[in-house]
């Protein structure tokens, strides 16, 4: 009764990326130029800039792409076509070198038909796929310096953040540059976690210029560096001009910004040439103008943050008495961006309210109705959802919709307000009728409009067809529903991966493990596909590739508890010690009662002779969860070893109602034995061996056959003496 042991785990070492914390622009080159020349330090890579005001979201990922992949794809364009999306995400201007071979019905879409809408971590996927890339690249080792990186929009940051945890620095070094220490998150943590500080003090305040003209010519210099650089002189100079003469200098950047978008750099269009246009001499023609474009690029791309920065400048430059659409429109994406981003559903909220307070349009009260609905039902913390008033909201937009001019778009608006109450009906525990109502939207769409016409929202309307007939009438039927969705949509990831549970569910086990690795290879990297396949190949007896699918869960998503709990499991079993002790302590640092890895930390004690250690994690384990047939069995060898045959053989009957097994039969035999049951124990090692022989393959080794010998030898044995 024992089983593998091994060292104890050990501490990682640091890693040496480098946070510069320098308060002015030429503290901060000097601190750069001797983290280069530092003995050790690899080659630089490139240099970036992530301030928000250059080329809005991902500013500084865009710039790396720029410079990387056109080599990538003159050397080998594999890496980069299988990153394809958070390519062109990051560096729009590759489109013209690297078109997207992945593009499902959301990207396609034209953007006055779009219904469906990024989610907030699809950002996060980005970032890890171009780190995967820049990984795949990298041919030798580099240095990457990131300057203003406190002013990075959150793709960026979040971006920077994960590369620090990932990237080896050994092969690519991370140098951070930023004027204090104040940082969003996720960057700060990532930086106290990952890097060394090193600060320069701050320098005297430069005086401003004497002459005017020269305050003039710094304060025109600071806006044509579009206000990105730490320069408290030039803000200065620039706060000191007349508004005309900023709203001349705004306009002057914006001409060149415009010109070099028409010319291919579009990125510049999310935002940076919008500020200039908002705050140069049209605010409301050009300005208005510009900031829409670039919501509404913000919004199909899923980059929030950056919408909600730049609504409140569109709201400025517009008025609802005499442009309430475009009002409204300003308003719809807001509050999509809110709404998805998580603990802001508020705000949406409050926006709604402002909308249906200064305008009487039919359109606006009905998309609001309808936005609020969502907020109850889907949106808000889980305590604060009210599911009744989500419907009562989603009827006013359904009674709404039938003000509208034509029967086509009747038709359409119905079926759209009626598909999120068929999404309440469930919520309130009504399946059948959501079905009803989505079945009825789809026969509705199909008699008024064309497939044109529908649009996105058909597909949208099939995908929740498959989910409703995968929870009421079962996984067969749901298949072959998810079969007609991905027909329409292959590209779409997240059709594999639920198809893929449906067909696990239906024993279908390749057509599934065939499901997760579309999944996988269909989108930017997300680990939940991962852990499944991982579970997976885990249960095909694929043990090696599950732990490597377990290695990525936890490389995206170093919180994903489950993924510690069964890569722990994995380690032991194939007698890692040290490896399953790492992770059931990470484990336990995330959940201190997780009852799966409780249990593992007793059989390591166990393992290691501390049974007082074994017993306390093990009871501990089955108070959390008493349906766990190893901790049973592993508290009846500890019962046995200190000579408790009769709580052993207790806690050997609950493993064995739980599971049966052929090593807990033989020990309850042994267990059986000490009480002097010979009858009992004659019977377990029967069917211990009965158990070992159906688990062996028509192959027996030597060591199967060897312990069938045993099992027996000990059988008669026993039986034997419960016959004297």
């Amino acid at each position: 009764m024992s089983g593998p042991s091994d060292r104890p785990p050990t501490t990682a070492a640091p890693r040496p990326h480098h946070w510069l914390i320098a308060p002015d622009e030429d503290a901060a080159r000097a601190l750069v130029a001797e983290a280069l020349a530092a003995p050790g330090t690899p080659p630089l890579l490139a240099e970036l800039d992530a301030h928000r005001h250059l080329r809005g979201p991902f500013t500084a990922a865009g710039a790396l792409m720029r410079q990387l992949v056109p080599g990538v794809l003159a050397a080998d364009p594999a890496p980069a076509v299988r990153h394809d999306i958070e390519i062109l995400a990051a560096a729009p201007e590759l489109r013209t070198v690297l078109p997207c071979r992945r593009e499902t019905l959301t990207s396609l879409t034209a953007p006055q038909k779009r219904t469906r809408y990024y989610p907030y971590i699809r950002t996060t996927r980005i970032a890890h796929g171009l780190i995967d890339f820049l990984t795949a690249v990298l041919d030798a080792p580099a240095t990457l310096v990131v300057r203003h990186a406190e002013h990075a929009d959150r793709t960026d940051a979040d971006w920077l953040a994960l590369l620090l945890r990932r990237a080896d620095p050994q092969h690519l070094r991370i140098v951070v540059c930023t004027a204090g220490r104040d940082v969003p998150q996720p960057l700060a943590d990532a930086l106290a976690a990952h890097t060394t500080a090193r600060e320069a003090p701050a320098a005297p305040p430069r005086p401003l210029p004497a002459d005017p003209a020269a305050r003039r010519e710094l304060a025109a210099a600071w806006v044509a560096a579009d206000r990105s650089t730490a320069d408290p002189a030039a803000a200065a100079c620039y706060a000191a001009l007349e508004p005309a003469e900023r709203a001349r200098l705004h306009e002057a950047r914006a001409e060149e910004l415009a010109a070099a978008a028409a010319a291919g750099e579009v990125s510049l269009l999310r935002g940076p040439l919008a500020h200039h246009r908002a705050l140069g001499t049209d605010p409301a023609g050009a300005g208005a103008a510009a900031l829409q474009d670039a919501l509404q690029e913000c919004l199909l791309e899923g980059f929030y943050d950056a919408l909600v920065e730049l609504g409140p400048l569109a709201h400025a430059a517009l008025d609802w008495e005499t442009r309430p659409e475009e009002c409204w429109l300003v308003t719809a994406r807001m509050t999509i961006a809110y709404s998805v981003m998580g603990g802001r559903a508020d705000e949406a909220l409050a926006l709604y309210d402002d909308a249906c307070a200064s305008t009487a349009l039919p359109a606006v009260h009905m998309s609001a109705a309808y936005g609020r609905a969502m907020v109850y039902t889907r949106y808000l913390e889980p305590e604060r959802r009210d599911h009744r008033k989500a419907k009562g909201w989603v009827n006013t937009a359904v009674a709404l919709s039938r003000l509208a001019d034509t029967e086509a778009r009747r038709a359409y608006n119905r079926t759209f307000n009626e598909n999120g109450l068929a999404l309440i009906e469930m919520h309130l525990g009504d399946p059948v009728r959501a079905l009803e109502l989505v079945e009825a939207g789809i026969e509705r769409m199909d008699g008024a409009l064309d497939a044109e016409d529908q649009g996105q929202h058909r597909s949208v309307l099939e995908y929740n067809r498959a989910q409703l007939l995968s929870r009421l009438v079962g996984p067969e039927a749901g298949a072959a529903a998810y079969d007609r969705v991905i027909a329409q949509d292959p590209h779409h990831s997240e059709y594999y991966f639920e198809r893929a549970v449906l067909l696990r569910k239906l024993g279908r086990d390749q057509e599934a493990l065939a499901d997760y690795e579309h999944a996988i290879r269909t989108s930017p990297p997300y680990p939940e596909a991962v852990y499944n396949r991982a579970d997976l190949r885990l249960e095909l007896g694929d043990l090696e590739a599950a732990l490597a699918d377990f290695d990525r869960v936890l490389e995206l998503d170093p919180e994903f508890l489950d993924a510690y709990v069964n890569r722990a499991g994995l380690r032991y079993s194939l007698g890692d010690a040290r490896g399953a002790a790492e992770d059931v302590a990470e484990g336990l640092a995330r959940d201190a009662g997780q009852p799966h890895l409780l249990a593992l930390r007793g059989l390591l004690a166990q393992d290691e002779d501390r049974p007082e250690d074994a017993r306390a994690d093990l009871e501990a384990a089955l108070a959390g969860d008493p349906d766990l047939p190893a901790a049973w069995a592993a508290l009846g060898v500890l019962a046995y070893e200190r000579d408790d045959a009769e709580e052993s053989v207790r806690c050997f009957d609950r493993a064995l109602h739980l599971e049966d097994d052929p090593v807990v039969r033989a020990n309850r035999a042994l267990a059986h034995e000490g009480r002097g049951n010979w009858t009992a124990a004659a019977a377990d090692y029967a069917a211990a061996a009965d158990l070992l022989l159906a688990e062996a393959d028509a192959a027996q080794d030597e060591e199967t056959a060897a312990e069938l010998s045993r099992l027996r030898g000990r059988r008669a044995e026993c039986a034997a003496r419960g016959a004297s």
